[in-house]
């Protein structure tokens, strides 16, 4: 018997007289008067006391009957998954960091946002740990305004909130100064601004600004606080502390270059949570890193999957004891600190009878055909261009920089793209007429460094400037900008599309911070028509975008991949699981569900996609159902039967189809199911003619 907690309590009938009471056992419940204790208490509601009398025994009785149910396995509590998920994850985040507490918030099917979700939990958590006669520090950020905005407690006396940093003129609706007034509304506490800019213009200004009385007694006040509320951004440029403009005075080149992987309070550590030196130091006035680990209560609020690396690197270096996340984060940020056993906390594991033992000749390592491991890049790019020598050739002996044979040409838009190396046939299987014009190649799951994308721009270049497409992943954007940067020197006009198709590695509401993957096979094709075509560099880059923007792609993970340098497998996926969201370089799923069949898994994917893309009856896609390495095309044609009909079901035509190995992830087993919504533009595009090593359109 499985019984849920949530079951409600029900008014059970109670029997009065002593003849009904000696009745048998009802037929259903056998001869076992445990399985029918258990169901008057769990199924039907009723009272230990209602139950005594409704079976002829003491309530002592009952109450020994229900215990001994549970010691034998009669009964077994069941939480609900998703939210015993959560638990797990949390308990796991609190032990291995050595948190105060941590809250995780239950994975959802994205019906609400999950900045709302985290508000919503934050401010659950400042219920419980806002005392009376606090004096709480708040940094600024989207996060936080949402914890605000959704905490109301009543009944604290001689609370203070600090606004923890300096204020900006800025028009966003989380400034610094908006943030704290919030806080300080939600909880009828006094407010205490800090009346100065966040970043001045020169290290004097804030030496002296910092030397007035008014800005001396608010810092006291701030060097008073005992708790602590903060966000934490990524560095990938779509993060809040980006796009607000904050830091528009000083280029962040100057920090990714040295390995910045997050930011505290408007300060950047590194992935070890160390501060990272650079031009904003001595013109930032708010509270230091120094400051915030000498608060007692640091709360942190962060979510998404882009930003793991941001808030590792924050629990590495200390600065937060109290951790609200969610669980597909939370898991990330395991995984990525080398902790694997959370996922199999997360399984049922079968039990062993009889004690038996495992099965023997288990394998640790992966066959692989290789010959130097620390080699395996530049051999396989020399079989690539010696194999495709019609199509392709290295712009110098390195094979880093690839370029179309029959591509670049005078007067035409040249196409850049370029990633990591582990996805054959992406990315150099999409280089030749019609499509890119070259390609940067970088290691396994690693950017192309700046040097081959600069000698592709140049290559690519035919006087009417270059456009850069490639997916969105933090060494991608610092390098290709550091090389458009180097292009702008040399007189090439540069314009950029980063892909964000990945519709599982963050919410609707932050589009932009989503990775590009599978179906960066659409935006490539679309960007390359519209360069063959003739089109000038703002034509081809809004046809780029809008193809992105209309782009949606989900991957599900069934067997890891593993690199050849280890050929051991990059994480655990149990025997009976799967990753939906899965990511093309081994980053875990937003969730991890038990096995389902084609169609379960497709229906799942497909749902999302609709629930997105909002299609009409009569509209026109085109397909994309992409294997990661290992999955066959058996198994791709089941899944593209499964969007066929989905997809017939709702009137919708499919235009054009693809199956098989496009964007791959080394050998891992799982498919991704991209759809492009098409209009009249984007289907003209998609029918140009291109030839290439693994794409041909025909006229």
């Amino acid at each position: 018997m499985t019984v849920k907690t949530s079951s409600a309590r029900k008014n059970g009938s109670v029997r009065n007289s002593a003849d009904d009471a000696s009745e048998p056992i009802p037929l259903r419940f056998g001869d076992d008067p445990y399985v029918w204790a258990c169901w008057l208490y769990y199924e039907d509601g009723m009272t230990q006391g209602d139950i005594a009398e409704t079976m002829g025994i003491s309530r002592a009785t009952v109450n020994s009957y229900l215990a001994d149910a549970r010691a034998r396995g009669i009964v077994n509590i069941s939480i609900e998954p998703s939210r015993l998920s959560s638990l797990t994850i949390a308990q796991e985040l609190k032990r291995h960091f050595g948190l105060q507490d941590c809250l995780v918030v239950p994975s959802d099917d994205n019906t609400r946002p999950l900045i709302d979700r985290l508000g919503r939990a934050g401010a659950q958590a400042l219920q419980r740990l806002l005392k009376s006669g606090d004096t709480l520090a708040v940094v600024w950020g989207r996060t936080v305004m949402a914890v605000g905005e959704q905490t109301s407690i009543t009944g604290l006396q001689d609370v203070t909130v600090v606004q923890a940093t300096g204020g900006t003129s800025a028009t966003f609706a989380y400034t610094p100064e908006l943030c704290a007034a919030a806080f300080a509304d939600a909880v009828d506490a006094r407010l205490i601004n800090i009346a100065a800019p966040a970043i001045v213009s020169a290290p004097d200004v804030r030496n002296i600004l910092l030397r007035e009385p008014l800005i001396e007694s608010q810092f006291e006040a701030l060097s008073h606080a005992n708790k602590v509320i903060f966000g934490i951004a990524s560095m990938r440029p779509n993060s809040t502390i980006h796009t607000s403009g904050f830091f528009e005075s000083v280029s962040l080149q100057q920090y990714l270059a040295k390995d910045a992987a997050g930011i505290v309070a408007g300060r950047f550590i590194d992935g070890q949570g160390r501060p990272v030196a650079g031009p904003l130091d001595d013109r930032t006035i708010g509270i230091s890193l120094d400051m915030l680990k000498k608060i007692g209560l640091r709360i942190a609020v962060a979510g998404g999957f882009d930003k793991v690396p941001a808030i590792l690197a924050a629990l590495r270096g200390g600065y937060v004891n109290v951790l609200i996340t969610d669980a597909a984060t939370g898991r990330g940020i395991l995984h990525a600190d080398g902790v694997t056993e959370v996922d199999q906390k997360l399984l049922q594991r079968p039990r062993v009878e009889n004690g038996t033992p495992p099965a023997t000749g288990f394998r640790t390592h992966i066959k692989k055909f290789l010959n130097n491991p620390d080699e395996v890049v530049e051999e396989m790019l020399y079989g690539a261009v010696k194999a495709h020598a019609a199509y392709l050739e290295p712009v110098d002996s390195s094979h880093r920089a690839l370029v179309a044979r029959t591509g670049p040409r005078a007067g035409k838009v040249g196409l850049v793209i370029g990633g990591g190396t582990g996805h054959e046939p992406a990315f150099f299987g999409y280089v030749g007429k019609g499509l890119a014009d070259a390609v940067a190649v970088g290691n396994i799951f690693s950017s192309p460094p700046p040097g081959p994308i600069l000698e592709c721009t140049r290559a690519a270049s035919g006087g009417e400037g270059v456009l850069f497409v490639y997916g969105n992943y933090a060494g991608d954007v610092m390098n290709f900008e550091m090389a458009a940067e180097m292009a702008a020197e040399e007189n090439i006009a540069v314009r950029t599309v980063v892909t964000t198709d990945d519709i599982a590695s963050s919410p609707l509401e932050d589009r932009e911070g989503r990775r590009g993957v599978a179906g960066n096979f659409f935006i490539f094709k679309v960007a390359g028509a519209a360069c063959d075509r003739g089109l000038s560099l703002v034509a081809c880059e809004t046809a780029t975008r809008k193809a992105n923007a209309r782009t949606f792609t989900m991957g599900v993970a069934l067997e890891p991949c593993s690199l050849p340098q280890t050929r051991r497998h990059n994480f655990e996926i149990g025997p009976d699981d799967i990753e939906i969201g899965m990511g093309i370089h081994g980053e875990p799923g937003v969730i991890r569900e038990k096995m389902m069949t084609a169609d379960e898994i497709t229906d799942r994917v497909m749902d999302r996609i609709f629930a997105e893309m909002k299609p009409a009856s009569g509209d026109r896609v085109a397909v994309l159902v992409n294997s990661f390495g290992a999955t066959p095309l058996m198994e791709l044609y089941i899944l593209f039967r499964r969007v066929e009909q989905r997809l017939s079901a709702k009137g919708i035509v499919i235009e054009a189809n693809w199956v098989g190995h496009y964007c791959t992830s080394l050998d891992m087993v799982g498919a991704s199911i991209s759809i492009l919504h098409l209009d009249q533009e984007l289907t003209e595009l998609l029918h140009h003619p291109c030839d290439t090593a693994f794409l041909r359109v025909a006229n």
